[in-house]
């Protein structure tokens, strides 16, 4: 099956560079290596004769797009888009392919959700949450508190706060280097509070540490914590300093980056700050403050209350 094994072949070495040169996170490879799956799995019935990348053309990706907008919603339907495209540059980028048919593409429209936001108040009532869940003394709670205080000082992301190693934050300086996407290295501030916290955690982190670990956040058996670890103290959190939910790591990045965009900040420092390739992705932190703002004014407002949808 020469077919099969050309185009195989190809998507696996797409994924491979993705996650070796570009550090995509396990949940962005797992979400490509579905779509591009699905894309082969049509092809091999749709175009049985197509032996490599060169022979899918644009007609049999309209095809598959066609077929998709049956069960699909729009947003899923454009990252199986962005992940066809990806996977051509891939290609072209290496000569093994002259022309990429997904650059004649069209991206639908998709209406950007919100992204989760909690006001002052809430952020400081989940980040005091891990002194409160014991006597607030021990290694596990101060290195709580020290996670939680630190993803809402920096903004940084759940994989870029599990990858910290001891060498990697600056205490003196107050500034922790991270690796992001694209292994990228970027230098974060961190605020006074957070870093206070953090060196009250790193005076006991030696009772965690069994292993002689680098990492700076260690679980109670001394490995690093993970990703799903991270988030569970994150929910957990949540839920008992605000009561919610829906708070995720992800949603304290956003938290640190609205309060700073109210605060002042300027849109480029904190593009810099969270290691966003673009700065329309953080621009979107604009419209969360404008709907506050408008929030804010109906309620205040006597003229404004009952007036907007």
């Amino acid at each position: 099956m020469q077919a099969e094994s050309g185009l195989e072949a190809a998507l696996e070495a797409f994924l491979a560079a993705l996650e070796r040169e570009r550090r995509a996170s396990p949940h962005t490879l797992a979400a490509y290596r579905r779509d591009l799956a699905q894309l082969k799995a049509f092809v091999e019935v749709a175009r049985p004769n197509a032996k490599t990348p060169s022979d899918i053309d644009v007609m049999v990706l309209r095809r598959w797009l066609a077929e998709l907008t049956k069960t699909h919603a729009t947003a899923s339907i454009a990252r199986k888009i962005a992940a066809v495209r990806a996977f051509y540059r891939h290609l072209l980028k290496r000569g093994a392919v002259k022309h990429s048919p997904a650059a004649a593409l069209v991206l639908p429209r998709v209406r950007r959700k919100l992204p989760t936001v909690l006001n002052v108040d809430a952020a400081a009532s989940v980040v005091e949450t891990a002194g409160r869940a014991s006597d607030g003394d021990d290694a596990a709670a101060l290195r709580d508190r020290a996670l939680l205080e630190l993803l809402y000082s920096s903004g940084l992301r759940v994989s870029e706060i599990v990858s910290l190693d001891l060498g990697s934050v600056d205490v003196a300086s107050a500034e922790a280097r991270v690796i992001g996407k694209g292994n990228k290295e970027r230098r974060v501030p961190i605020g006074s509070t957070a870093l206070a916290a953090l060196e009250r955690y790193l005076v006991v982190r030696p009772e965690l540490d069994t292993s002689g670990s680098q990492a700076i956040f260690l679980t109670a058996r001394g490995a690093r914590v993970t990703v799903r670890f991270v988030q569970r103290l994150v929910k957990r959190a949540g839920m008992l300093g605000a009561g919610r939910s829906d708070v995720h790591p992800h949603a304290l990045r956003h938290t640190c980056a609205t309060h700073m965009l109210e605060g002042g900040a300027d849109l480029r420092s904190i593009q810099e700050m969270l290691g966003h390739a673009s700065l329309a992705t953080t621009q979107r932190y604009t419209h969360v403050s404008m709907d506050r703002i408008l929030r804010v004014y109906d309620e205040a407002h006597p003229l404004a209350r009952g007036k907007r949808p």
